[in-house]
């Protein structure tokens, strides 16, 4: 799927991946490629990626098992047609 993490000041990431884990305001919870179309508010958390990341995803903590995270104050996120927005603070 395509995820896009997106700031007030900036854009963050942009890539396929192939999960997202998110902090959701009444619990967190993965999203995977062709997931339903959802809405959701988020927390304050760690929004965590699997997918392959180079060094052009440096706003993101990237590990050595295919993962990245991203702390987050609060944000929103929509998937819809296997597009994933993320809004975050």
């Amino acid at each position: 799927m395509f995820l896009e993490i997106v700031s007030p000041e900036k854009t963050l990431f942009t890539g396929d991946v192939t999960s997202v884990h998110v902090p959701g305001t009444e619990g967190s919870f993965q999203i995977l490629n062709n997931h339903a179309p959802i809405v959701s508010t988020l927390k304050k958390g760690s929004i965590r990626l699997k997918g392959n990341f180079d060094s052009k995803s440096e706003n993101l903590d990237i590990h050595n098992n295919g993962e990245a995270s991203l702390d987050i104050q609060s944000g929103v996120i929509e998937m819809k047609k296997n597009k994933l927005i993320i809004l975050v603070d």
